[in-house]
């Protein structure tokens, strides 16, 4: 599934392409994704501009002078840009055609992704108004981490992965962000202290900053809007390594589940 980095990367890619567009023609290629897609978006997207595109957690906003546009890639969602008329492939659910003679396209083959028109602001919307700070932002400080864990029994992975707390800490960088700060994944987010939570909220933002910067991290299928992999899974430090020795201390990388998700760690640097 794409997390933050990867969002991010396709936020940055789709919006130059389409901040300023005026909309022709949406085109609708099935009754639903992961919501049903209103039939009506036909009638009341076109003649409306995109004024600005900009991410939310792990959700495209393509912001207009009416509400806007929120999309969720899913698990396997992509963004293309393409020249209008391009012949549509299977899984291609959703055309944004613009006067210009573009299209931004969406294709999703497990179709748990989202594409949704509010006329309300966006920020508002029930997807959104609930979610905790961005993790690059200045607001999101260890102080906030450590108040809210108190007596929390619950793993410190499982903490900084609920989007309530903070958002876009998904699997692959919950991972390596404990890695780096040297906390064991499965302590209890209530028995981190103040200096390990410092440590750990620069862990995040160095992990997900650098993984913004190499375009994300392709593990099974995800590539940004112009077709390109991301290049982080170099980076990676224990994600997907188990039984491989540890690049800081040789002993093997281990796995467990936490969660339902997979959970790599080294148990000699992380305590």
């Amino acid at each position: 599934m794409p997390e933050l980095p990867e969002v991010e990367t396709v936020c940055r890619g789709i919006a130059p392409h389409v901040s300023g567009k005026t909309i022709q023609e949406l085109i609708l290629r099935a009754p639903k994704l992961r919501l049903p897609l209103d039939p009506q978006l036909c009638h009341q997207l076109p003649g409306q501009t995109f004024r600005r595109v900009s991410r939310r957690a792990k959700y495209l906003l393509l912001e207009t002078d009416q509400g806007g546009v929120l999309i969720h890639l899913g698990m396997s969602g992509v963004l293309r840009i393409l020249p209008a008329g391009t012949t549509e492939n299977k899984h291609d659910h959703v055309d944004l055609i613009f006067t210009d003679g573009t299209c931004l396209r969406f294709n999703d083959p497990r179709r748990f992704g989202v594409f949704i028109y509010s006329t309300d602001d966006l920020l508002c919307h029930p997807l959104l108004k609930n979610l905790g700070p961005e993790p690059l932002d200045d607001s999101f400080q260890w102080e906030l981490l450590y108040r809210l864990s108190r007596g929390k029994s619950q793993s410190i992975k499982t903490f900084i992965m609920d989007q309530k707390v903070v958002v876009g800490v998904g699997n692959i960088y919950a991972n390596e962000a404990l890695f780096r700060a040297g906390i064991h994944p499965l302590r209890a987010a209530g028995r981190v202290g103040r200096n390990r939570y410092q440590r750990l909220v620069s862990a995040i933002k160095e992990v997900l900053s650098a993984a913004i910067f190499a375009g994300g991290t392709t593990i099974n299928d995800f590539a940004d809007s112009e077709g390109r992999p991301g290049y982080f899974r170099q980076e990676l430090l224990v994600y997907g390594r188990s039984s491989v020795p540890c690049y800081q201390c040789g002993e093997a990388v281990r796995t467990c589940r936490v969660g339902q998700r997979s959970t790599f760690y080294c148990a000699f640097c992380q305590r």
